[in-house]
């Protein structure tokens, strides 16, 4: 089974995605997080996107590994732990132009659908219900209120001791959310047949039980014709 989360920033997609995925015993794949490795890997090499030589090149080399500990995913991007450098500011201001390119989109899409297509797997990203696995099982479409996205944004930033005004991640978030919605390339938008989950007051706990029992009723009515 595929479950497919989608949503913009800051929606609270991949804490709902890990405990989703916790409760109910599947893999759990971040491809935000991904694009995020690749983006990080074009500034360290200082590629300039638009030299799809040089680019083409370094997508053919990098080897990317996810690996779980007690508490949490962690990314490996030829062999050294990037965890904490992929959600800085310098990466999250040039994510959505390198998520945008089809070589990269190519690439990374190969690998979540190598990764997920044998096993159980709950899968977060911007077009995971719409363009990497259409045929889902059961898609979510997570939203929530920009000031809210923003403050949680902040949250996360202070964690890595990053410091950012409620005003300017306003901006940055809506200026991402309006680049992600009309990419030409796989934009962000609800799957038709997506289930809307807004997280804006709600706690974590309870869009997590609300997408269990969706998922469990799901898997009742197939056990049912089975």
């Amino acid at each position: 089974m595929i479950i497919a989360i989608d949503g913009p920033a800051a929606t609270g997609k991949s804490t709902s995605a890990k405990l989703l995925s916790k409760k109910l015993g599947f893999t759990y794949l971040d491809t935000g997080a991904m694009y995020r490795c690749v983006t990080l890997l074009i500034l360290k090499n200082n590629v300039e996107i638009k030299n799809h030589n040089h680019l083409d090149s370094l997508l053919m080399q990098f080897q990317l590994d996810i690996k779980k500990n007690k508490k949490d995913y962690l990314f490996f991007l030829d062999g050294e732990d990037v965890s904490t450098d992929i959600r800085s500011t310098e990466v999250t201001n040039n994510v959505s132009a390198v998520s945008a390119l089809p070589v990269v989109r190519k690439k990374l899409v190969s690998i979540q659908r190598k990764i997920a297509e044998n096993q159980d797997s709950v899968v977060e990203g911007r077009d995971i219900g719409t363009v990497v696995f259409p045929n889902a099982d059961i898609k979510f479409f997570i939203v929530a209120d920009t000031i809210v996205r923003a403050k949680r944004r902040q949250l996360d930033l202070k964690k890595i001791g990053e410091e950012k005004t409620i005003d300017s991640l306003v901006k940055e978030i809506s200026d991402r959310d309006n680049y992600d919605s009309r990419r030409k390339i796989s934009p962000l938008f609800k799957a038709i047949d997506a289930i809307e989950v807004n997280t804006t007051n709600t706690t974590i706990d309870e869009q997590v039980d609300f997408m269990v029992n969706k998922v469990k009723l799901l898997i009742k009515e197939k056990n049912k014709y089975e």
